[in-house]
């Protein structure tokens, strides 16, 4: 069965042919970073125009890359949330013109849901129930994964997500955006136990808060970042060296990760689970591949990272977990619109 997947929940436009709901055939994805970047974030406007100028284009090329004619689809996928509502409605409209044109089913997917599948494209032997991690730009979630279609939320972000945090702290430190790659990279040749920040689940929970640490990076960087060096200039007033930034971003990192790494145990203990399955675009951080990987050795559980090409948002996971969608009896109806 060849499915069609179309992924326009944020600022990537993305589509995919996946067979059978593994064997991928093709995966385009056509990105808008370059336009937000001197805006120090995404920008919703620009992310919708974007989709809307290029989703034919990435659409008829990831069917020319799987050497297919668009005749030969057996179905849509679509993600419908969450996201920008922008954003999501110009892949939907897409999706639901496609779908009833060539009168085939479409299927709607929870991005969050597709995150977590994409670690299981691959993978044969995992079974239900399991712990299902989400951490990237906009989320940080843990789950209780029963099926396919069947999470239960254990622990939220109760404000910024870690991905937001990485990229307030970049900016901060004026290292650009996005800020997760540069300061993973910076981390490398940090000391993570230069500067002491804290990073605690909320009152003994599984939920997450990373805006306390963010503030306290901006405030140390305010009394710390007095001594100019290479004329490294930040919006804060404040100067540091390349070697204090080093220091910050691995200490910022660590704690930060550490505090992940923790909830998703406490809750692989809670509900005596052995599995704990990662996706969301901030599972590419090496430093927290080498802390799960760590405690997974010592602990004896089972952790599943997707390819780093599938890590951040992609039409392939959303392809691929619409075919178990489908085999379940899932499909959606043309009068669908944004989840957020």
């Amino acid at each position: 069965m060849f499915i069609l997947g179309i992924e326009t929940s944020c600022d990537e436009t993305a589509a995919s042919v996946v067979k059978n709901g593994r064997l991928v055939l093709s995966n385009v994805v056509s990105s808008s970073l370059r336009y937000h970047r001197r805006f120090g974030g995404v920008i919703p406007e620009i992310a919708t125009r974007h989709h809307v100028e290029n989703i034919d284009r990435v659409i008829f090329r990831s069917l020319h890359e799987a050497g297919l004619q668009i005749e030969d689809i057996d179905a849509i996928a679509v993600t419908q949330g969450p996201g920008l509502v922008g954003a999501l409605l110009s892949g939907i409209s897409c999706a639901k013109a496609m779908a009833y044109s060539l009168d085939i089913p479409l299927i709607a997917v929870d991005h969050l849901k597709a995150h977590v599948y994409s670690a299981l494209m691959q993978e044969r032997r995992v079974r239900f129930p399991f712990i299902g991690l989400v951490i990237s730009g906009g989320h940080t979630r843990l789950s209780l994964v029963e099926d396919f279609d069947v999470f239960k939320v254990l622990g939220d972000t109760l404000d910024d997500a870690i991905g937001e945090a990485y990229d307030k702290v970049a900016k901060i430190l004026g290292l650009g955006y996005p800020g997760g790659p540069v300061i993973d990279r910076l981390a490398k040749k940090g000391n993570p136990h230069a500067v002491r920040f804290i990073c605690r689940p909320i009152n003994g929970s599984l939920d997450f808060s990373f805006s306390g640490i963010k503030t306290a990076v901006l405030y140390y960087v305010k009394d710390n970042g007095s001594r100019p060096v290479r004329n490294r200039r930040f919006s804060y007033g404040a100067r540091i060296t390349d070697h204090e930034t080093r220091n910050i971003s691995a200490s910022f990192q660590e704690a930060a990760l550490s505090v992940i790494v923790k909830n998703s145990i406490k809750a692989m203990e809670k509900y005596k689970i052995k599995t704990l399955v990662i996706g969301g675009g901030v599972s590419a951080n090496s430093r927290f591949r080498e802390m799960i990987t760590r405690e997974s050795m010592f602990r004896g559980f089972k952790a599943y990272f997707p390819p780093i090409d599938l890590c951040s948002d992609n039409a392939v996971m959303v392809a691929g977990v619409a075919y178990r969608l489908y085999k379940k009896g899932i499909e959606s109806g043309l009068d669908i619109t944004a989840a957020l």
